[in-house]
C-alpha cells in the first residue's frame, strides 16, 4: 500500500539520502525468490526496526534518531520465504499523518512516538522498542500495530531500546531513562508479562543510557559523558557530548536497592552497545565485551559527522567491584558496531560474538565473527556500494553448540537497487551466504532486530 507521505526536499543531510533515505510504501510480497537453499530448520520471522519518517518538516535539521519506526519482516518456513512486509509503527502521530483512525491507549507523560530502535518478543507480545520515556508498542504477527503496551498496567514509566531476556529465568530486564527524570530505572518483568520489580537510581544531568549489561547477579549502568540537552531552535532533546561530565560504571546487585550501586571511575568514552557480560566462576570479577567510542558526536553541531565517521572498537572490560577497578583491553582494531551473541548465552560465559564491520578504504562493510577465546576473527564482506545490517544469530536447535546455527542480516544489493536477507552459516561466515532471500524493495539502513521462532508461545 502506498501512502502520500511528503518527501523531504533536496538537502545535505546524509540521513535523508542514499541508503538512509526513507521509503514511502508499505509492501507485502509473498513467495519470495531465493538464491541458494534456505535451511528447513529456520521456521519463524526475522524482524528489524529502524527510523523511517512519515514526514520531515525541517530536512536540514532532521536527525536520524527522530524518525518514526518502521518494522521490516521476512517469514521463513520449510525452506521457503513465505513473505516480506514492512509497516510503520502506528503512534497517533503516524496514524494521523497516514489518514487512519487513531489507536490511542496508555501513555507515559503524554508522549506519543512510534518506537524506531528494536523489536523484542516477550511473554507472548511482540514489542517495538525505543528509549527516552516512550512506551513500547505491540505488534500483531503480520506487523500491524495493536497499540501502546504498559505490561498490563504495571510499567511505572517508559521502557528502553535494549532489553535482555534472561535465558535462565525467562524474565525481561531493562534500564529505562527519560530526560524528565532525575534517575534511571532498572526494571524487571516476570515471564507473565508483568513488572515485578523496579529500582530508581538517582542521576543528575540527563545521561543517555542506550544499553546496559547484565550478569547472573549484577546490573551494569553506563553513566558516560553523553547527555540530553534541549535544542534552542526546535525545543527537542538530543544527545550531546559533555566533556565536563565524568565517566563511570555503576555496579548494582540484581536484588539490591539504589543505595547499593558501586560507582567505578572510567576514562572518558561512550558505550552505545554492549555484547554480553558474565561472571567467571570462582572469581569476584565481571567480564564485559562491548564496543567503545573515544567520544560521541554532538547532534546540534552543524559539522556533524557523516554516517560511519565516528567509530567504535571491540574491548573487554574486567570489572572488580571490591577493588573499584575497571581494566580495559582492546581486542580488535576494526571499526565495528551492532554486537550480538547467541541469545542462549546471555549473562553467561560466551566464546563467540558477531558485529558489523564499518567500511574501510577499498573495502565494503561486512559481518565479523569473533572467537574471543582464540583471539581470532573471520569476515564476510559485501561489495563496495552495498551495505549490511546487524547480524542476528539463530541456533540450529535448542541444544546446538554455541556457533552451530546461522547469522541473518539485511544487505543492500546496489545492482538490484533492493535488499536481500542473507543467511550465513555461523561456522563458516567467510564462505558467504548459504541463501539469499531477494526482497522486492530497498530496506533503509536501520537499527536492531530479532528472530522470533515459531516455537515461541
Amino acid at each position: 500500500m502506498t501512502y502520500p507521505a511528503p518527501r523531504p526536499g533536496p538537502c545535505a543531510n546524509p540521513y535523508l539520502s542514499g541508503p538512509y533515505a526513507p521509503v514511502h510504501d508499505e509492501t507485502t510480497a509473498v513467495d519470495l525468490p531465493v538464491t541458494g537453499r534456505l535451511p528447513a530448520a529456520l521456521r519463524g520471522r526475522y524482524l528489524r526496526n529502524g527510523p523511517n519518517p512519515v514526514h520531515v518538516d525541517d530536512p536540514a535539521g532532521h536527525h536520524w534518531l527522530s524518525g518514526d519506526g518502521m518494522i521490516h519482516g521476512v517469514r521463513l518456513r520449510d525452506g521457503r520465504a513465505e513473505w516480506y512486509r514492512n509497516r510503520w509503527v502506528r503512534s497517533d502521530a503516524v496514524a494521523g499523518a497516514l489518514g487512519e483512525k487513531l489507536l490511542h491507549g496508555p501513555r507515559h507523560l503524554g508522549m506519543d512516538f512510534a518506537p524506531n530502535t528494536h523489536v523484542q518478543y516477550f511473554a507472548g507480545h511482540c514489542l517495538a522498542l525505543v528509549e527516552g520515556g516512550t512506551l513500547p508498542y505491540e505488534l500483531d504477527p503480520e506487523l500491524y500495530t495493536i497499540g501502546p503496551f504498559d505490561f498490563h498496567g504495571t510499567l511505572p514509566g517508559g521502557l528502553a531500546a535494549h532489553t535482555i531476556v534472561d535465558p535462565r529465568s525467562g524474565e525481561l530486564h531493562a534500564v529505562a531513562y527519560c530526560p524528565a527524570w532525575p534517575y534511571v530505572q532498572y526494571v524487571v518483568a516476570g515471564s507473565d508479562g508483568r513488572v515485578r520489580r523496579y529500582v530508581d537510581v538517582p542521576l543528575d544531568g540527563r545521561p543517555m543510557m542506550h544499553d546496559f549489561s547484565l550478569t547472573e547477579h549484577y546490573v551494569l549502568l553506563y553513566d558516560l559523558p553523553v547527555v540530553f540537552a534541549r535544542n534552542g531552535r526546535t525545543g527537542a532533546h538530543h544527545p550531546v557530548w559533555d566533556p565536563d561530565r565524568p565517566a563511570r560504571l555503576g555496579v548494582l546487585p540484581r536484588d539490591g536497592g539504589a543505595g547499593e550501586v558501586r560507582w567505578l571511575e572510567l576514562e572518558p568514552c561512550f558505550v552505545l552497545h554492549q555484547m554480553n557480560a558474565y561472571e567467571p566462576p570462582g572469581t569476584r570479577r565481571l567480564v564485559v565485551h562491548l564496543l567503545r567510542y573515544e567520544r560521541w558526536f554532538d547532534a546540534f553541531d552543524p559539522r556533524r559527522p557523516a554516517p560511519g565517521q565516528h567509530v567504535a572498537h571491540l574491548e573487554r572490560w574486567t570489572v572488580e567491584p571490591a577493588r573499584g577497578t575497571v581494566h580495559r583491553t582492546r581486542l580488535d582494531d576494526l571499526p565495528a558496531e551492532y554486537p550480538r551473541i547467541d541469545p542462549r548465552r546471555l549473562t553467561a560465559h560466551h566464546r563467540f560474538g558477531y558485529a558489523v564491520r564499518q567500511p574501510l578504504p577499498g573495502r565494503g562493510p561486512g559481518l565479523v565473527k569473533y572467537d574471543l577465546e582464540r583471539g581470532t576473527r573471520e569476515e564476510f564482506t559485501v561489495p563496495e556500494g552495498g551495505d549490511v545490517g546487524e547480524g542476528v544469530f539463530v541456533p540450529a536447535a535448542h541444544d546446538a553448540a554455541e556457533d552451530d546455527g546461522w547469522v541473518l542480516a539485511f544487505a543492500h544489493d546496489p545492482q538490484r537497487g533492493a535488499t536481500d536477507l542473507l543467511v550465513l552459516a555461523a561456522r563458516d561466515l567467510a564462505a558467504g551466504p548459504v541463501a539469499r532471500v531477494h526482497l522486492p524493495v530497498r530496506v533503509p539502513v536501520g537499527f536492531h532486530g530479532n528472530w522470533i521462532p515459531d516455537a515461541c508461545p
